[in-house]
């Protein structure tokens, strides 16, 4: 019988970007284990200081038929990326804290992870929002989703959500990105400064943001491989933060969001009637009305 490492770490690469040695201090790596472990009991738990991304580091080890169940997280991404191709910026400390590679994980001013597994839906759609109420469930009731992968606190965004996928065979390999704004950060030239999660836990921090979301992020996974969407439907609805407001569509299309149907579809309501949006390619913002004058 082998015993599994606490930790797993990630050999040192060259190259820009490249993974480097795992950095553990001030993880909580012994209770992420046991508590994922209920779930998937393979799973493998990596911390690193620094990394291009953890969803391209997943998706290339994937494409090299890697197919273990992972969680990896770092401390601090030089690439981190969002839907449609942006950008996802990751300070490596809080505006209160050190800025040095030095500062201690607590002081992350965002926690940004990946989880890769095998993965068998009957019916992908949803997927998205699935991870998204299962992360807002594990942080605040105040958190809000806009659909369809961010996670927002009073309609600035605090997260957003990126799912990947590779084929393994006759299977699919699924990589699932979260990136959480933890502490108060700069807005960057931003017209609205993004929401952290200190706002609403004055005392959250990385590790213990990571310790809450990840166990419910797998269970919500497991569920949605035997079950699709439709277990999540009712909880979205509670927490939807476009329903019966204004939107616009980056194809040019106005209504007013009306929910999502039971595969995690839009619906948007228009002058020529109903209109299902169920492609991520979409964009959707809220139409935000002129000040009186």
């Amino acid at each position: 019988m082998t015993t599994r490492p606490e930790l797993a770490q990630v050999p040192e690469t060259e190259g820009e970007g490249g993974p480097t040695a795992a950095a553990a201090t001030g993880w909580p790596l012994r209770q992420l284990q046991q508590a994922l472990a209920q779930v998937a009991p393979d799973v493998i738990v990596e911390v690193v200081p620094q990394l291009a991304s953890t969803n391209t580091e997943l998706m290339r080890r994937a494409r090299e038929g890697l197919t273990s169940t992972v969680l990896l997280v770092a401390e601090r991404q030089t690439a981190g990326r969002g839907r449609l191709g942006r950008v996802w910026h990751s300070d490596a400390a809080s505006a209160q804290g050190p800025t040095t590679g030095t500062a201690g994980p607590a002081l992350r001013a965002s926690l940004t992870f990946s989880v890769a597994m095998s993965f068998a839906p009957l019916d992908w759609s949803g997927l998205s929002l699935a991870v998204g109420v299962s992360v807002a469930r594990a942080l605040h009731p105040a958190l809000r989703l806009k659909w369809p992968n961010d996670l927002w606190l009073q309609d600035r965004k605090l997260g957003g959500i990126l799912v990947e996928t590779a084929a393994m065979g006759a299977g699919r390999h699924v990589v699932v990105g979260v990136g959480i704004n933890i502490a108060p950060a700069q807005a960057g030239g931003l017209s609205t400064p993004p929401a952290c999660l200190q706002e609403v836990w004055p005392d959250a921090s990385a590790p213990a943001a990571l310790l809450r979301i990840a166990p419910a992020l797998l269970q919500a996974m497991r569920l949605f491989e035997v079950q699709g969407f439709a277990p999540f439907q009712a909880a979205y609805a509670e927490r939807d933060a476009l329903r019966d407001r204004p939107v616009q569509l980056s194809d040019g299309i106005h209504g007013t969001a009306g929910g999502v149907n039971e595969r995690g579809a839009l619906l948007v309501h228009t002058s020529a009637g109903m209109k299902l949006v169920n492609s991520a390619e979409v964009s959707v913002r809220p139409v935000v009305p002129p000040n009186p004058p």
